[in-house]
């Protein structure tokens, strides 16, 4: 079953009317949690300086949104592509510049920009190998676009020379970074996180793996997300995971999707759900745990002895994987990243991550488990990329301060 989408009136354009502010106005546009989590190092950068309006896509990005910013910063639904929406809310927001993250450049909107003179900028930009497949289809179309934008700030050499192709000049072109690592936390504990472990009934005397934000694989012979009526359990990342952990390992999976938890459960034989409530050590019967609610997966991977990131065995192109990096656990990602490749990289080349294939994930999680010096090895180095990774919101702040005093 799809997802419901809720405001359909501020889609259309129809937000919360701005009033004009005696400073310039920036509108900082992030799509869902991710990257709207990621402005969290830029808005106070830019907040003494300009009155900063920030707009989300989906529901629980203007939700993300509302709860990081809402309380200092106004926060508006982003319109649908069509120009009476845009217009609409270009009326009503009355930007001075805007700033896009990651990508989102739909061509109705910067256009529309474009003939108000409000300059349209791309920060902490990535363009993964789909989307450029995708873009390239239709260069002759999108390609005005990339031109009118009055620079794009990308992650990395080869998110840079993606959009060179698209139609971004070299000129325009800023190598800066990812505001991700500068959102990251690292911590070595997380609130909430023994009551966790206490009410799943996880013994803290075992190994526990923890697998986030796990997904559907391609069944044989049909497609990412097909429902097998004839009771097997689905073939999927959660399944994966319970065939791959050594004997003696406790598995934790926290599906990505709340849709997907049913299916989570049904390839986890027995699991311990998140939902049902407390479920004292004395009582458990299982090693196997469903993280089957929001908003506690960061507590979960706090307990891991090792961590698996999720969405990368399939093809749904990967997870961030910064969130356990920086919670100090050794942490592997299968081989379809290419979503995140912007962090994986890096986090690959330091040490602090391991890529692995589904038939070798057993014999990595055996070689790793036996080795707890590696393990904080690899935990060393990817805490150490990551503070060496950061300072891009800076590099940011200082572009879009330049946008937006000669906007105007």
């Amino acid at each position: 079953m799809g997802k419901r989408r809720s405001g359909w009136r501020e889609r259309f354009g129809h937000v919360e009317p701005l009033r004009a502010d005696v400073r310039k106005r920036i509108l900082i546009h992030a799509v869902s949690v991710g990257e709207v989590s990621a402005l969290r190092g830029l808005v106070p950068l830019l907040a003494p300086h300009f009155d900063v309006v920030v707009s989300a896509t989906t529901d629980t990005g203007l939700a993300r949104a509302q709860s990081l910013f809402g309380a200092s910063h106004a926060v508006r639904r982003y319109p649908l592509d069509f120009s009476t929406s845009v217009d609409r809310f270009l009326d009503l927001v009355r930007p001075d510049a805007v700033a896009l993250m990651e990508l989102e450049v739909w061509p109705n909107f910067v256009a529309r920009c474009h003939r108000r003179g409000i300059p349209v900028a791309v920060i902490n930009g990535r363009l993964s190998p789909r989307s450029f497949k995708g873009y390239s289809r239709i260069r002759p179309v999108i390609s005005p676009s990339f031109r009118r934008l009055a620079f794009a700030a990308v992650q990395d050499s080869n998110y840079a020379e993606r959009f060179r192709s698209l139609g971004v000049s070299d000129s325009l072109l800023h190598i800066t970074g990812s505001m991700k690592w500068d959102a990251a936390q690292i911590a070595d504990d997380v609130v909430g996180a023994d009551r966790l472990a206490a009410e799943l009934g996880i013994d803290r005397s075992m190994p526990l793996i923890v697998a986030g934000s796990t997904g559907p694989l391609e069944a044989r012979g049909a497609p990412i997300g097909h429902d097998d009526r004839s009771g097997r359990p689905p073939w999927c990342e959660e399944a994966l995971m319970h065939a791959a952990c050594p004997k003696g390992v406790q598995l934790l999976c926290a599906p990505r999707k709340p849709e997907r938890f049913g299916e989570a459960a049904r390839a986890l034989p027995g699991c311990v759900r998140r939902s049902a409530g407390p479920c004292p050590p004395s009582t458990r019967t299982n090693d196997r745990f469903l993280l089957d609610s929001i908003g506690e997966l960061r507590a979960a991977y706090s307990l891991a002895d090792i961590a698996i990131v999720g969405r990368s065995f399939g093809a749904l192109h990967g997870s961030d994987p910064i969130e356990p990096v920086t919670l100090g656990k050794p942490t592997l990602i299968g081989p379809r990243f290419g979503d995140f490749e912007g962090t994986v990289g890096p986090l690959v080349a330091a040490g602090g991550l391991a890529i692995v294939t589904a038939d070798r994930l057993h014999q990595n999680l055996v070689d790793l488990l036996a080795s707890p010096a590696r393990g904080t090895e690899m935990a060393r180095a990817g805490r150490e990329c990551v503070r060496k990774e950061m300072g891009a919101s800076a590099r940011h702040a200082a572009l879009v301060h330049g946008l937006v005093e000669r906007s105007g």
